[in-house]
């Protein structure tokens, strides 16, 4: 199956590798890109929860700080699109048995708390 590479071309469409092997050096190449593609996300975030958190954070550098979220979260996505299409498909017998299993609980991050109930 073709690999999804972390880049596009320059009209903006996926690129593909198509090959047997995981440790060609276009492989190693595109392995490298993601880490730092990554690493540049959490950067980001990091930068984005400071301007967040302080209320008198310029307008420009908060809108700023959106657009680059929204570029590494595209490139985050891209990234768990690769690594999921890369991922072996399970044995039937192995999805049917982990279709039974309960789902494992929600991150506490990403819990919303419960709505304030009225007096």
């Amino acid at each position: 199956m073709p690999r999804l590479l972390p880049w596009t071309s320059e009209a903006g469409k996926a690129c593909y590798l198509s090959t047997d092997s995981g440790s060609s050096m276009l492989s190693g190449l595109a392995d490298e890109m993601e880490e730092v593609q990554l690493s540049m996300g959490e950067d980001v975030l990091r930068e984005a929860r400071r301007l967040l958190s302080d209320p008198l954070s310029p307008h420009a550098e908060v809108r700023y700080a959106g657009i680059r979220l929204a570029e590494c979260l595209v490139d985050a996505l891209r990234v768990a699109e690769s690594r999921g299409m890369r991922l072996p498909v399970p044995d039937s017998e192995e999805h049917a048995a982990a279709e039974e299993r309960p789902a494992p609980p929600a991150h506490p991050a990403r819990q919303r708390p419960a709505p304030a109930q009225s007096p």
